[in-house]
């Protein structure tokens, strides 16, 4: 048994042990799918701007102010400033995809993006047909900034991935990709990542 599969059947274990409820560990129950992605950007018009029209995002809804001027809602659900408000906005983004920004105002925001390296340190990675083409396309981009050039990663469990990493003009890190058929890692299970058969554009 792997080292993951340990850990999860110790934790489904000690569930059982102290929870009354008597039912199988296998996670969120009725969980079908991951709904959306969300990440806060500094500017909700320029980023719903460089999603649809740079990376052909479709914008799906916007709604806000979402706020409290009295209360501690926002802190209570959304565990934020009380006084914080936000705008929304919802994008349909490839063919399964759902990606919600946010744009916030609070008393005690903090306006440095984290590193890849840092605690709540992310990305967004796109799959595509040709990274090299997808580059391309990048750096003719105002404000993009590819970070290096596209890497092969030639052994291990996905060798034959392509990748690269770029910066939107407000400095959220992203991700272009290519991996191919039959990776390495597909011997060892019959799980699979998602890979889309057709471009979204």
């Amino acid at each position: 048994m792997n080292t993951v599969a340990k850990s999860t059947r110790t934790v489904c274990e000690h569930f059982r042990e102290e929870s009354t409820m008597s039912r199988t560990c296998k996670g969120i129950p009725g969980a079908r799918s991951v709904h959306h992605l969300a990440y806060t950007v500094p500017n909700l018009d320029q980023a719903v701007d460089f999603f649809v029209n740079v990376l052909g995002a479709e914008l799906l809804y916007r709604i806000g102010p979402v706020e409290d001027q009295t209360g501690d809602w926002m802190t209570r659900y959304l565990n934020v400033h009380p006084r914080a408000s936000t705008h929304i906005a919802m994008l349909r983004f490839g063919p399964v995809s759902n990606l919600e920004l946010f744009e916030y105002t609070s008393p005690d925001q903090r306006r440095e993006l984290p590193r890849n390296s840092d605690w709540g340190g992310h990305h967004l990675a796109i799959g595509v047909d040709d990274v090299d083409a997808a580059v391309d396309y990048l750096r003719s981009v105002p404000g993009v900034k590819v970070l290096g050039e596209p890497q092969t990663i030639t052994e291990g469990p996905i060798a034959g991935d392509r990748w690269v990493y770029f910066l939107t003009p407000w400095g959220m890190q992203m991700e272009v990709l290519h991996t191919p058929r039959g990776m390495p890692y597909e011997k060892d299970t019959d799980a699979r990542l998602f890979e889309s058969s057709e471009p979204w554009a």
